[in-house]
């Protein structure tokens, strides 16, 4: 008989070295000091701070019984809700068979990378898991370092430079507006200009439009209007409609790259499957269109402009550079100004920046380095959702119906973060 063998498997040299996600790990540091009795202020995590909407809560009751695995590609009346939706908001038209509902739109970036052989374009900073995912996968990671003076925004230039080194090398270009982690977002002649680019090139460009629906004036703009033929939207329920704990992601693509969302589908049977039923029959609502989710989206909008003004206007006075946000939940605070006071208190890089206000101050933030940004960098991404977001609305709906929003209602809904940015000031000050 054949002497068995001792089998002894590594890690995977693509894996090891990875940490756990920044935005992850942040949450369960700030939830570990708050049970250890720390005064913590939750600035680290970008988690919506509102309910989910009542008629989706609602669906999602009616639902509960619901049992069945749906289709791997998602639900079909999902998926011609959502295609309806674009249809409505963007003008780009599409149909439910251009559309892939998944278990958050971060596996389907994964799916994405795993189906098309091709280097990923990363402009930074930018959201903590696209390179990680591209890592695991053995693909090649291209940064595109953006700047300061363009509120960390990809230029066209800065595009067009990557491409040309090797033109017809097969890219995936992502695209994340407003943006994680700065918050600024682009104008339609900006988008055109990318798009001729990306079209140029024969990128696939992979809009991230998660927090589209939380631009703060409500005029967010999809790059597949100029661009329709080789962008893939992706978005889902956590931001915009408060539900990140469904898990609900999806994928828009064009007719011309229907190939590879077949593709992708192939790989979800056999991974996840089909993404959880009674969550996509409640999605179906989300979608579709409804007077009191307009009006909730509506409230959402204008606090989120209020606040972020607010603590914007804060920063400014403190000497700290950010782009002023335009939506989504994100400041990205540059503390640059500092630089000589914080090298004498031992502190040169964001992370041990991030580490120290953590430990003097109880303000969670998370280094820009985890967003690819240079380690000596003094900058960090800060999230202003430590408030009751059910609160706010109430308070934006009820109180201040005919006139805006000011700083009486920043001081009323928002009283922790103004310690926090109190208490940053104070930090600031030190020698």
């Amino acid at each position: 008989m054949a002497k068995r063998q001792n089998v002894r498997i590594d890690l995977n040299l693509n894996i090891r070295g990875l940490k756990k996600s920044a935005t992850l790990a942040i949450n369960e540091q700030s939830r570990k000091l708050q049970a250890e009795g720390r005064r913590v202020y939750k600035l680290g995590f970008g988690q919506s701070p509102f309910p989910v909407p009542e008629p989706v809560v609602e669906a999602l009751r009616s639902h509960a019984h619901e049992k069945d695995y749906l289709p791997v590609k998602g639900l079909e009346a999902l998926r011609q809700a959502i295609a309806e939706f674009y249809e409505r908001q963007q003008g780009i038209k599409r149909t439910a068979e251009d559309v892939l509902i998944g278990p958050g739109s971060k596996e389907l970036l994964f799916l994405l990378q795993l189906a098309y052989y091709g280097d990923l374009v990363i402009p930074t900073p930018s959201w903590v898991s696209y390179s990680p995912q591209a890592i695991i996968l053995g693909r090649r990671v291209n940064w595109v370092k953006t700047h300061q003076e363009n509120d960390w925004r990809l230029t066209p230039e800065e595009l067009e430079s990557l491409c040309q080194i090797d033109p017809e090398r097969p890219r995936i270009v992502i695209l994340n507006y407003p943006a994680n982690p700065t918050g600024a977002t682009y104008t339609a002649a900006r988008l055109k200009k990318l798009a001729e680019i990306a079209r140029k090139y024969k990128v696939i460009l992979l809009s991230d439009e998660i927090y589209g629906e939380l631009h703060h004036s409500g005029k967010h703009v999809s790059i597949a209007r100029y661009y329709p033929e080789g962008t893939i939207i992706s978005s889902g329920l956590s931001k915009w409609c408060g539900a990140g704990g469904w898990r609900l992601g999806m994928f828009v693509f064009p007719e011309e790259l229907r190939w590879l969302l077949d593709a992708m589908a192939i790989v979800a049977s056999e991974t996840f499957t089909s993404t959880s039923a009674p969550i996509q029959y409640a999605a179906v609502e989300a979608f579709r269109p409804h007077e009191e989710i307009d009006k909730y989206l509506a409230q959402a909008q204008r606090v989120l402009r209020a606040v972020g003004r607010y603590f914007h206007h804060q920063l400014t006075e403190m000497r700290v550079f950010a782009p002023k946000p335009q939506g989504g939940f994100y400041l990205f605070p540059n503390f640059a100004f500092y630089e000589n006071n914080l090298k004498k208190r031992g502190i040169s890089n964001s992370h041990q920046l991030c580490e120290r206000l953590l430990e003097d101050t109880g303000l969670a933030l998370l280094p820009s380095f985890d967003f690819g940004r240079p380690s000596e960098e003094l900058t960090a991404r800060l999230s202003y959702v430590d408030f009751d977001g059910a609160k706010a609305l109430d308070v934006a709906r009820t109180q201040y119906a005919d006139k805006s929003l000011d700083e009486a209602f920043v001081v009323e809904c928002c009283s922790e973060m103004l310690e926090a940015f109190s208490a940053l000031r104070e930090w600031l000050r030190q020698q």
